[in-house]
């Protein structure tokens, strides 16, 4: 089971990045998929999810019509689309696969992860 985290980088406040995950080795379009993300001496928190329906996508209060989560089951892929980045969004953000059939912000819920990617927003 693999999955790639790309796209990060360092960008100015008010920057939109896209950040996208390349899965392999297991079930794609049976999976719910997330991004999850950690600060530096703070806890791994939920951004967004997506079942594997590709409905309901669920999202933290404090990215809300900021982020968009999409996939792509033909590439067994999982994107995060974010605008009007803010310092507090720097973080390693990683993506992450469950079983279950909801967006789960729990991440001892999923089953397996990618390796992060890190976004630094500063200006």
């Amino acid at each position: 089971v693999q999955l790639q985290a790309s796209g990060g980088g360092l960008v100015q406040p008010g920057a939109s990045l896209r950040l996208a995950c390349a899965t392999s080795g297991f079930r794609f379009g049976d999976h719910t998929m997330a991004w999850f993300r950690q600060a530096p001496g703070k806890e791994r928190e939920f951004v967004a999810g997506i079942p594997a329906t590709g409905y309901n996508a669920a999202y933290s209060d404090s990215v809300m019509d900021r982020f968009s989560i999409s996939r792509d089951d033909a590439e067994n892929s999982v994107y995060l689309q974010m605008h009007n980045l803010l310092p507090k969004d720097s973080a390693v953000y990683y993506c992450a696969a469950t079983s279950y059939i909801y967006a789960l912000r729990e991440a001892p819920a999923y089953d397996y992860w990618g390796q992060g990617t890190l976004v630094t927003v500063s200006s």
